[in-house]
Order: C-alpha cells, then sequence, then structure tokens
C-alpha cells in the first residue's frame, strides 16, 4: 500500500474505467510487461481543458500541468491493470507527444510534467526512458498525450 499512501499524501485521486475514445484497449499485458495506450488530460473522465496548440493557445507551463493530469489517468490505468500498484518493478518507458507550435522547442520541459510525477510516486522505480515530440495535432485537439510501458511482478 505505499504507493496508495503516496497518492493520498499528494491528494491525487484515481480514476477507475477510463474508456478509450477510439477502436483500442486502454492496456495490453505481455508477460511481465503492461502497455498503456496514449492518454490525454482529462479529469475524471471528461476533455474540459488542456486545449491547443503550446506556443500559441497554450502556455508551456499549462501543458506541463497537462502532462501531469495526463500520468494520473496513465497511473488510473495501471492500477486497473495490476490491481496493486506495489506490485509495479519499474516504469520503463513513456512517450509524449506535444500539440505544439513548428519554433516551440520546449517539448521536454512539458513532457517533465508526467516524468515528474511517476518518480514522485514511484521513487527510483519510476524513472524512465522516454520520447518527447512535437506533433502538428493531436486527438480532440488536446495539447499532450502520453504512453508508458510497466513492468510488473508476476
Amino acid at each position: 500500500m505505499k504507493i496508495e499512501n503516496k497518492l493520498k499524501e499528494l491528494g491525487i485521486e484515481l480514476f477507475p474505467g477510463i474508456k478509450p475514445i477510439g477502436s483500442y484497449v486502454p492496456f495490453v499485458q505481455s508477460g511481465s510487461l503492461i502497455y498503456i495506450s496514449g492518454q490525454g488530460p482529462s479529469i475524471m473522465g471528461e476533455y474540459t481543458r488542456y486545449f491547443g496548440k503550446v506556443g500559441e493557445d497554450i502556455t508551456k507551463e499549462e501543458a506541463k500541468e497537462a502532462a501531469a493530469v495526463t500520468a494520473v489517468n496513465l497511473v488510473s490505468i495501471l492500477k486497473d491493470a495490476v490491481g496493486d500498484l506495489d506490485r509495479v518493478k519499474r516504469i520503463v518507458s513513456v512517450h509524449g507527444f506535444v500539440n505544439s507550435t513548428p519554433d516551440f522547442t520546449e517539448q521536454p520541459y512539458v513532457i517533465n510534467g508526467a516524468s515528474d510525477l511517476l518518480v514522485e510516486l514511484f521513487g527510483e522505480k519510476g524513472r524512465h526512458s522516454r520520447c518527447a515530440m512535437s506533433v502538428n495535432s493531436l486527438p480532440l485537439n488536446i495539447c499532450v498525450e502520453v504512453e508508458l510501458i510497466a513492468e510488473v511482478e508476476q
């Protein structure tokens, strides 16, 4: 219950049962790896803010906050997948996509919102490989999308 306690300390509430917005599943487990489909910054299942291009419609600070919100959604799905978050051996990899203007070059700063939250929750087990890239657009015009791979105890 270490991770659950850490969530409470941080005032983070998970949202179970996040539904895909397309023809895919929220996660797939292969052996000890769990692949979580790309998620956006919905809050309790609703997209109410964090729309537009970073560097034009939304600031890099707002986008970093959106990436942290997105990480909460990833952890919510991870909990659905494993039941007990203490079974997570390691966050292996994070891929972050930033809907940004052509001249915006601080995608790593934005995706740090997700990375920092994962490290805060999981400690050293939360340190991961990562890719942070710019994209021309994202579904629903959200500013960030993040996917995650985690290793879990079998």
